[in-house]
């Protein structure tokens, strides 16, 4: 009888936990969403990006709430930010250092790190992020990863909002050029959507389907399209 006792308990215990991380995670979820940024935050990207009006500003506050529901829901894995508007809002919540580590701490229960572009190492690392966040970004708003009709948001800003030397991307391969008017390279977002994410949300997070290099989204024949990043442990 005490040995079914203690099944009895231990079962009980690991649903309890299991429970428990659940909650967590969804109050950590509920957080990002509802988060207020610091003021002055759109003035200081407005000072960088003077075309940009204060709605404009909103979206790419957006596009970084996707960015950072991506991070939570591959597991806090490393994701790589595909935006370059929103990757200048992200530099200026940072410098504010005491709302930023709150905002962390209740978002993902430790620092979030900023990785620049430049040490971010093997090319085979960046592509896995940017297919983490491109997973999640879609999942965000019903796409499928592998079949997109269009863009999320956070792929879609910085052609939406000219922002120049900004990350172009489409949503399908199919017939699209690898450049635009402008000349810059145009990132293939199914390309993207070969991997599961990774995670806990994500399952295994394998690139079946992709080829070595992760796809043919860059013009190098990477996914390409990744800027700064962070996570990872």
């Amino acid at each position: 009888m005490s040995v079914f006792i203690y099944i009895a308990c231990a079962s009980l215990a690991g649903v309890s936990a299991l429970l428990w991380r659940r909650q967590a995670k969804l109050k950590r979820e509920a957080h990002i969403r509802s988060f207020v940024l610091p003021k002055g935050l759109f003035e200081k990207l407005m000072q960088q990006h003077p075309h940009l009006t204060t709605k404009e500003c909103q979206l790419v506050a957006q596009g970084l709430r996707q960015f950072f529901l991506a991070h939570l829901k591959s597991g806090r894995k490393f994701v790589s930010m595909p935006s370059q508007v929103v990757d200048d809002l992200w530099h200026e919540f940072i410098l504010y250092t005491k709302n930023y580590h709150q905002f962390c701490q209740r978002a993902f229960g430790r620092f979030l790190h900023h990785t620049p572009a430049i040490v971010m190492g093997t090319a085979r690392q960046d592509n896995g992020g940017l297919k983490r966040c491109w997973h999640f970004a879609c999942l965000e708003e019903n796409i499928n990863p592998a079949k997109p009709s269009r863009l999320p948001l956070l792929f879609a800003l910085d052609a939406k909002l000219a922002i120049p030397n900004g990350f172009v991307y489409t949503p399908n391969c199919s017939g699209f050029q690898r450049q635009d008017d402008s000349g810059a390279t145009v990132y293939c977002g199914a390309d993207l959507g070969c991997s599961d994410g990774g995670g806990s949300d994500g399952g295994s997070g394998s690139d079946a389907g992709c080829d070595s290099d992760g796809g043919s989204g860059g013009g190098d024949g990477g996914c390409g399209g990744g800027g700064c990043g962070g996570g990872g442990d």
